[in-house]
């Protein structure tokens, strides 16, 4: 029995001898239009629902997010001009504080300084009272000492004299003395 390769059945289907589809069913020439039809239909159905349910519910998703970031953009920039303004404040205040950290210091360096000058001027008082008492010592010293040094010299020139042998009076010995004594 001779198989034909190609036939078609009462429904107008693509199938062989045996009753079976042949090949891609899609690419079947008898079924083509009826597959156009129902692809038109389920577009023009995709499209309704797209347009009538799905995209206006994507488009007001889409209008919130636009309207929460130009809220958030508008929010961003008034606290960067917050920011800015307490930064502003920041300098300020931080350049205040130096100026009266410096007055404060140069006040602390004048008080300092008159203090200084205050016990500079007292030291100053007592080294020369002391100095003055020094040199007034000093000066009863050297009294004392040339007094001295006048009677030592006296009984070193009598003891000398006596020495040589010759006798001298205390009078010559002490006019002798003085006279050397004073220059």
């Amino acid at each position: 029995m001779a198989v034909e390769p190609y036939q078609e059945d009462l429904a107008g289907t693509c199938v062989d001898a045996g009753g079976s589809a042949i090949g891609m069913p899609q690419l079947c020439g008898d079924w083509i239009g009826n597959q156009v039809f129902w692809l038109i239909i389920t577009l023009v159905v995709i499209y309704f629902i797209l347009a009538r349910v799905a995209l206006p519910r994507i488009a007001s998703v889409l209008a919130e997010r636009q309207g929460s970031i130009t809220n958030d953009i508008a929010a961003a920039e008034d606290l960067k001009a917050k920011a800015q303004e307490a930064e502003a404040a920041y300098d300020k205040a931080l350049a205040d504080a130096r100026t009266e950290a410096q007055a404060i210091a140069q006040q602390t360096r004048d008080e300092i300084k008159a203090d200084l000058d205050a016990e500079m001027a007292k030291a100053d008082a007592e080294i020369s009272a002391k100095a003055a008492e020094s040199e007034k010592a000093i000066a009863e010293i050297r009294a004392g000492a040339m007094q001295n040094v006048e009677v030592v010299a006296k009984d070193t020139a009598a003891a000398i004299v006596a020495a040589l042998g010759v006798t001298a009076d205390e009078a010559k010995i002490n006019a002798a003395v003085d006279s050397q004594l004073k220059g």
